[in-house]
């Protein structure tokens, strides 16, 4: 077993269907501008089938755009994405980052270890939780203070202006987040 990320070839399905549904066309006028089978073109939209190059191709051209282009706006297949743990030397109380989740997610995780310039201010477009893994932490939102110790966490909706520092030395705290290019904000004004 390795370290690096095992991911499966992407699903091309979904793709497939917006971009048909983009344009307005049946399965029925997409096979006869094809060559390609109804079932087939089924079983590709419910990823229960891959296309090969020659039929994705022939795919993109009945719809107007390129096999790069489906690929690109493709679901990633499952994945799976060990990060190791980083050999960080004891006692030392210089700020620390490290990237928990490598790549384009719909979350973003990162670990922070010591303390960091507690002046700066944070705002995030998507809702945040921040669990204090080891030490203790003050964390200013809202113009509230709270005060978190090992095992503690706090969740922070999109919009929320904060701030935090570690009041323990060797704090570790997890920040994970929505990414920034997901549209999870909903309108909290009504």
């Amino acid at each position: 077993m390795g370290d690096h990320k095992e991911q499966q070839p992407v699903r091309v399905g979904a793709a497939v269907r917006r971009r048909r549904r983009a344009l307005e066309l049946t399965l029925a006028v997409v096979a006869e501008r094809s060559g390609l089978s109804v079932p087939f073109l089924s079983q590709v939209e419910n990823d229960r089938a891959r296309p090969s190059r020659t039929s994705l191709e022939k795919l993109a051209d009945a719809l107007r755009t390129t096999a790069v282009e489906l690929l690109a706006a493709a679901d990633p297949a499952a994945s799976v994405d060990v990060v190791r743990a980083a050999h960080l030397p004891e006692g030392d109380f210089d700020p620390r980052t490290r990237t928990l989740v490598r790549g384009h997610h719909q979350l973003h995780a990162s670990e922070f270890t010591g303390d960091h310039d507690a002046g700066r201010e944070f705002q995030h477009r998507n809702d945040e939780l921040m669990y204090v893994a080891d030490g203790a932490v003050e964390i200013e939102a809202e113009g509230r203070a709270y005060r978190l110790g090992r095992g503690d966490t706090l969740y922070l909706t999109g919009g929320v202006r904060h701030r935090w520092r570690a009041t323990v030395p060797d704090t570790r705290i997890i920040v994970v987040a929505v990414a920034e290019h997901i549209e999870a904000v909903q309108d909290r004004s009504r």
